[in-house]
């Protein structure tokens, strides 16, 4: 079965960071481009990250640019994104998202080919 699993979600107080973790099974990641998505109570989802399939190259929605960085180990099929200096208004699901492309054209918004279930993160104090 193909599937995309995120961990690492929580609460977190404002300034804070956490590191979400995105892994695959049945299938391996290193002929996609990956992505970070979230999507807050009320709005739509939005690109945050993404990635290139050899890493190469990376792309930040401006909201996030300087405090998140996403990354990838294609030996361990995961991809992560760091999150630092969380801000109240990060808070959604977070999603990853798998597309089998190489480069990052247009990469924060949808078509994707496989979606994670989301993970939690909420910026609170």
């Amino acid at each position: 079965q193909l599937q995309l699993v995120e961990s690492g979600g929580g609460l977190v107080q404002p300034g804070g960071s956490l590191r979400l973790s995105c892994a695959a099974s049945g299938f391996t990641l290193r002929y996609y481009a990956l992505g970070w998505f979230r999507q807050a109570p009320g709005k739509e989802r939005e690109g945050v990250s993404c990635i290139s399939s050899s890493g190469g190259s990376t792309a930040y929605a401006d909201s996030v640019k300087g405090r998140f960085t996403i990354s990838r180990d294609n030996a361990k099929n995961t991809v992560y994104l760091q999150m630092n200096s969380l801000k109240p208004e990060d808070t959604a699901v977070y999603y990853c998202a798998a597309r089998r492309t190489w480069g990052i054209s247009g990469c924060l918004s949808p078509p994707y080919n496989y979606w994670g279930q989301g993970t939690q993160v909420t910026v609170s104090s």
